[in-house]
């Protein structure tokens, strides 16, 4: 077994990220935030880099990488491009949106899974923006936590989750967003399907491409298939607690049993907590991953929680991370 590795996280100085560049560019992987959830980034063109992510991870090798790029140009050399990807670009990008184009020839099989498409982003958050800049290369970046756990949404929790296993950690403070970005599939141009669900929704991407874009309501692939994008297992983003979802919480449940209302202001016991603090989807994305990570260090036997009503627009995104967490349970 290898022997545990120092882990350091580091701010966002200029002398920092000439440093981390050079770490890409040698091959070794550093968590970096996006505006969506906190990445373990590596040299997507680098196969033994890709490998190390997949290992640090324990990630099955079915489960695609999503490959980050600072500019649409970047993105061209890497896919073969279509006119629904450049609208979808030119309107979200740089954002949490991400594109499944065919790939060309010299993007690394490991990447995709085998598969001949690849899944590409140009992220929003300008911490990760100067990291692809100073590693001058493609970055592959899946969530920065062990492959099925919650998602990492602060340097914190990639220390806490990935500690010894990497050594750097770019510190960019809690991320905006909380949630993984949409992932549309582009490859036929004419039949465009969102894959993932995320802050962008099918509506504005419809609008966009001038053409239903469809969204199905569950999107799974088993744990032996290969999947055309991350994030589409049936098991995912999972706490060690058993997880159980409500449209509307039961009543009396025992005080080893945590309750997650979706918004309530007038928590009466100390197992009772809310996911929105405003009452919108919106914030509940932000906080679901880390009051999961809360929740779980807890000593609670079993977590209570209820989904976002169905008539808001984040709805389909934050309870569909929500289910893939509950599977684990069922």
């Amino acid at each position: 077994m290898s022997p545990a590795l120092v882990t350091r996280l580091y701010q966002g100085t200029p002398h920092n990220l000439r440093m981390l560049g050079a770490r890409l560019r040698r091959g070794e992987l550093v968590a970096a935030p996006t505006e969506t959830v906190y990445g373990l980034a590596g040299d997507a063109m680098n196969v033994a880099a890709c490998e190390a992510i997949f290992a640090a991870k324990e990630r099955p090798a079915n489960d695609p990488l999503i490959v980050h790029v600072r500019q649409r140009a970047e993105a061209k050399k890497l896919t073969r491009w279509n006119d629904a990807a450049e609208a979808v670009a030119r309107a979200f990008w740089p954002g949490p949106l991400t594109m499944v184009l065919p790939k060309r020839e010299h993007v690394p099989d490991i990447v995709t899974s085998g598969r001949p498409s690849v899944a590409i982003r140009m992220p929003q958050h300008p911490l990760f923006r100067k990291l692809l800049a100073a590693a001058d290369r493609p970055l592959a970046a899946p969530s920065a936590n062990p492959f099925g756990y919650i998602s990492p949404t602060t340097a914190q929790h990639v220390k806490a989750s990935l500690g010894g296993r990497i050594r750097s950690i770019l510190d960019g403070g809690p991320c905006a967003i909380g949630i993984e970005s949409t992932i549309v599939d582009l490859r036929d141009p004419a039949h465009p399907t969102v894959l993932r669900p995320g802050a962008i929704t099918a509506d504005q991407l419809s609008r966009v491409l001038g053409v239903t874009v469809r969204a199905p309501k569950v999107n799974t692939v088993s744990h032996s298939q290969a999947a055309d994008a991350p994030g589409m297992l049936e098991r995912h983003y999972s706490p060690s607690t058993p997880l159980t979802l409500h449209d509307t919480l039961p009543g009396y449940t025992g005080t080893r049993e945590a309750r997650v209302y979706f918004h309530r202001a007038d928590l009466s016991g100390s197992n009772e907590y809310s996911l929105s603090t405003d009452g919108s989807g919106e914030s509940a994305a932000r906080r679901m991953f880390a009051m999961l990570r809360e929740l779980d260090a807890g000593d609670w036997s079993h977590i209570h929680l209820e989904r976002v009503p169905r008539e808001d627009p984040w709805a389909p995104s934050v309870n569909d991370r929500l289910r893939r967490a509950a599977a684990r349970s069922s």
